[in-house]
């Protein structure tokens, strides 16, 4: 595909049907008898110059093929090609082109994401509202359209403020409908919404009977504000045999506690959306250890000082289509529509899928050392416990992936499974802990923290081909290992990381595994690999860094 980064408007074009449109052109005429055309020709043997409707077929107006110039600076020469790379704009991981070498198109130097969240260990969070990547930055909230880079509109805040959802890529989802800001301070704390477009609501006070009713607001899914609290008696709590010494490991387990309440309201109106309540569940002591952390009502960095059960703390990760929740006794999902993903207890995490619904990864203590997994559907309802840790691809070039992958270490194998829970193959795989990076085009690709990549058949589990990283020139591989991965259905890229703290990206072809371009010593990526990521928006591949963005294209 050529590239032409300063051609980013499209161009229009018109398709003639075989109903009601242009005439096939006659057959040459065939002047020899010979049932040929002569060899001289005329104008009449030439391809119309106006669209026309030939063997059955839609044709482009224009007398030769006519490039199509799409948003991302891309030229593309047929309609199928096109088609491909607007469903790639809308997948998980998608970039419309990884097939050669990268280079920087533009950049943006400044503040990326909430101090406070950087320093608590959460990265720079962004979010991703269609063709803009947003974030806060120096007491702003600012998006950038992420195909050239200009700022498409920045939004001032007040003190203290909190917006979101937003993540950090590889820890949680970036993509959200909304943006929910919370700014000010005290009984001055208020609330407004900001759309993709810039357009922020009128700002919301807040009632102060709420935060004592209901707990501290915190920015929710789809336009809400959440509210947590723990509810109950504080002498529901049992502390059973659990210890955890200023000293040591923690022991035991936490027999019982208060609940968790979750309550969801409009941002703009303040209408009640939906309470829930997560149930507390026994759990071992080293899950309710205090310790550093970003709790919910962000007042402290510190929840408690030294190795001490917390019986009271909790967190929560809040994504645009999931909200996980943590702390001690409470390890939950819940949809944005309040539906709480509770059905295996244990200390696992809660992931949404490709295919719409949810998972959560049951601790292991709970099925006597086994691992296992809860299938949730979209709606929260259980749909079936599978055995092993259900994945999530980094990429896929499908909206709904058509198979889960479950990585189970007591073999060590990889189990793949219908939406429905049905085990469709089973296969050995080599030891260490397998990760499931990719799914493109009819290949299941997954890796090792010692390296190895691996791809598999989606329908049968079969190898199709394998590679190691070991051996690139121009950089030192020891302990490599993926940390991302993006497609643009045909090619994955790969972001490398390597234990001397070197980075590179190297392009496969999903097909064979073979090495489409390596970029390991170009220098293409901001050598900082504790503040360094890449995140896909509409298509276009961002590098995020503390202190600025840069489109890679």
């Amino acid at each position: 595909m050529a590239r032409h980064p300063d051609e980013d408007d499209a161009f229009v074009f018109d398709l003639a049907d075989d109903e009601g449109g242009v005439d096939a052109p006659p057959d040459p005429p065939d002047t020899d008898g010979d049932g040929a055309p002569d060899e001289a020709g005329s104008t009449a043997s030439m391809p119309p110059a106006s669209g026309g409707s030939v063997g059955g077929r839609r044709t482009l107006v224009g007398a030769a093929v006519l490039a199509i110039a799409l948003g991302t600076g891309l030229v593309v020469d047929s309609v199928g090609d096109a088609a491909r790379i607007e469903r790639i704009r809308g997948m998980s991981g998608g970039v419309v082109d990884v097939s050669s070498p990268l280079d920087e198109v533009w950049a943006w130097a400044g503040e990326v994401g909430p101090r406070e969240a950087f320093l608590a260990g959460d990265g720079h969070l962004v979010a991703a509202l269609g063709d803009v990547l947003a974030f806060e930055s120096d007491g702003e909230l600012v998006a950038l359209r992420a195909a050239t880079g200009e700022e498409a509109w920045t939004v001032p805040l007040g003190e203290d403020p909190d917006c979101g959802p937003t993540g950090y890529r590889g820890w949680s989802e970036i993509a959200t409908t909304v943006l929910v800001c919370l700014q000010g301070a005290g009984a001055g704390r208020e609330v407004l919404t900001v759309g993709p477009d810039g357009e922020a609501s009128v700002p919301r006070a807040f009632d102060a009977r709420d935060v004592r009713r209901y707990g501290y607001p915190r920015p929710g899914p789809e336009g809400t504000v959440l509210r947590a609290k723990r509810i109950g008696p504080e002498s529901a709590v049992d502390l059973g045999s659990a210890e955890c010494p200023d000293m040591g490991e923690c022991s035991g387990t936490v027999e019982a506690g208060r609940d968790l309440l979750l309550r969801a309201e409009n941002a703009v109106s303040g209408e009640e959306r939906w309470r829930a309540t997560v149930p507390f569940r026994a759990m071992a002591a080293e899950g309710c250890k205090a310790g550093p952390r970003m709790p919910w009502d962000r007042s402290n960095d510190i929840v408690r000082a030294g190795e001490r059960l917390d019986t009271e703390a909790f967190g929560a990760r809040i994504e645009g289509g999931l909200v996980d929740v943590w702390g001690c006794g409470i390890r939950a999902g819940v949809t944005p529509d309040g539906a709480v993903l509770d059905g295996v207890p244990g200390s696992g995490w809660v992931v949404s899928l490709d295919t719409g619904g949810y998972a959560a990864q049951a601790g292991a203590e709970v099925f006597d050392g086994a691992m296992r997994s809860a299938l949730f559907s979209p709606d929260g309802g259980v749909v079936s416990e599978v055995s092993g840790y259900l994945d999530r691809p980094e990429t896929t070039d499908e909206p709904y992936a058509a198979t889960l992958l479950a990585i189970d270490r007591s073999g060590p194998y990889l189990r793949s499974y219908e939406a429905d829970g049905t085990q469709r193959w089973g296969v050995a795989v080599e030891v260490g802990w397998p990760m499931f990076i990719a799914q493109v085009d009819g290949t299941v690709v997954t890796t090792t923290w010692t390296g190895g990549i691996r791809g598999l058949d989606l329908a049968t589990g079969d190898g199709r081909w394998a590679w190691d990283p070991e051996g690139l020139y121009d950089w030192s591989y020891d302990n490599t290992y993926v940390t991302q991965a993006f497609t643009d259905g045909q090619s994955l890229l790969l972001l490398l990381r390597s234990g001397s703290g070197g980075s590179g990206l190297v392009s496969l072809d999903v097909a064979s595994g073979e090495v489409v371009w390596d970029g390991t010593a170009s220098g293409v990526l901001t050598p900082w690999v504790d503040t360094m990521l890449l995140v896909a928006v509409d298509g276009n591949l961002l590098e995020v860094t503390r202190f600025g963005v840069r489109r890679l294209g």
